[in-house]
């Protein structure tokens, strides 16, 4: 993986809206039933209203993002009823399979990269060119564009600096297998969780293409482990407890309950670099919505609304052409990623995540 502060360069695209369609009938100027008037069309004839749609998503986003985003897409689509399920994003690759034969969702939103080319390799997965598909590096998206990447998550170590100075904190992934943070780390119940499922796999992956020295790394990390938490609401309870002080997450989801949240959280970028997840979106092979699941790409994806995530959200863009536009924040920082196979890792993830569940996972590294 090429370091990218390319990735965070820009330009502005316009989301693609509806075409109105027109039917007969020449309006009156005047209107006696008290009904509001008719809008007519540049060719004088009246405009039949949007037509109402459906639309499923599945979704892995937290409930403060689709809080922020799914009233504004409402708001500019009053025709389309949404309708939201939050789940894991593995849960999504599991739920989104087992429908195949009869497509409950119509769009994935928020998935990882390796779940994503899992996806669309099982044939799950629709092919779509959007109009910004140009300003979405190769690296982050599908030759055959059945997902993009929505935005880049670093994988970071996440402390409660309550409980914890900064200076005894990690400052690298293998300094989490020090004795000396024994029962101080908490981590996010790993298969029902892509970004967990994304952190160990290259955890795996990190001490070579043969995984049993990964294994041992992991057995390590296990010992120190005090808990698995249930969900991401469950981690941020025990660690502002301070039930534990460490923890393995995503920059963004750190960045938000630090900064909108007000909670004692921080993170260390790794020394060594961190694995950059590509998190993605897709329209469900076969969905039965299509063209509101379409609608719904463009706007995720207009420019105004990603450099407003960037600020409100502390997310970082796929799309190259919006640095100029993008806040401070995110204009200092610099991104160290992983060089990582993320082919393999999409093709071993499994079978990966599936050893650690049956042999290590609150074992004590034994």
């Amino acid at each position: 993986m090429k370091k990218s502060s390319k990735w965070l360069t820009g330009a502005v695209l316009s989301i693609a809206m509806f075409a109105v369609t027109a039917c007969g009938g020449a309006t009156t100027g005047g209107n006696q039933s008290g009904e509001a008037p008719k809008q007519e069309n540049n060719s004088g004839q009246t405009a039949k209203p949007p037509e109402k749609q459906k639309l499923v998503i599945y979704t892995a986003r937290d409930k403060n993002v689709v809080d922020e985003i799914i009233p504004k897409f409402k708001e500019k689509n009053p025709n389309i009823e949404v309708e939201v399920l939050t789940m894991g994003a593995q849960q999504v690759l599991e739920r989104v399979r087992g429908e195949k034969a009869n497509p409950q969702a119509d769009f994935w939103w928020g998935g990882t990269q390796s779940g994503l080319m899992t996806a669309a390799n099982e044939g799950l997965l629709e092919s779509f060119k959007p109009s910004f598909a140009d300003q979405v590096p190769a690296l982050y998206k599908d030759a055959q564009d059945r997902w993009y990447g929505e935005m880049l998550l670093p994988e970071v170590i996440m402390y409660n600096p309550k409980a914890l100075k900064k200076e005894d904190a990690p400052k690298d992934w293998d300094d989490l297998l020090d004795p000396k943070y024994k029962n101080k780390i908490i981590i996010r119940g790993v298969l029902a969780s892509g970004t967990m499922r994304t952190i160990y796999s290259a955890m795996i992956l990190r001490q070579g293409t043969e995984p049993q020295k990964g294994y041992d790394w992991l057995k390590k990390l296990d010992a120190n482990t005090k808990e698995y938490a249930q969900d991401p609401t469950n981690l941020y309870l025990k660690l502002a407890r301070e039930e534990g002080s460490l923890s393995l997450w995503n920059l963004q989801d750190i960045m938000i309950q630090k900064e909108t949240k007000n909670q004692p959280f921080d993170f260390i970028y790794p020394a060594s670099g961190a694995p950059i997840l590509v998190d993605g979106v897709g329209i469900v092979k076969g969905a039965k919505n299509m063209a509101a699941a379409k609608t719904f790409y463009e706007f995720l994806f207009d420019s105004k609304l990603r450099v407003e995530l960037a600020e409100k959200l502390y997310q970082i863009p796929t799309r190259t052409d919006l640095s100029k536009d993008m806040p401070a924040w995110l204009k200092g920082l610099e991104l160290k990623p992983l060089n990582l196979d993320w082919t393999m890792m999409a093709d071993k993830e499994k079978d990966w995540m599936q050893y650690w569940d049956e042999n290590i996972k609150g074992k004590g590294g034994k």
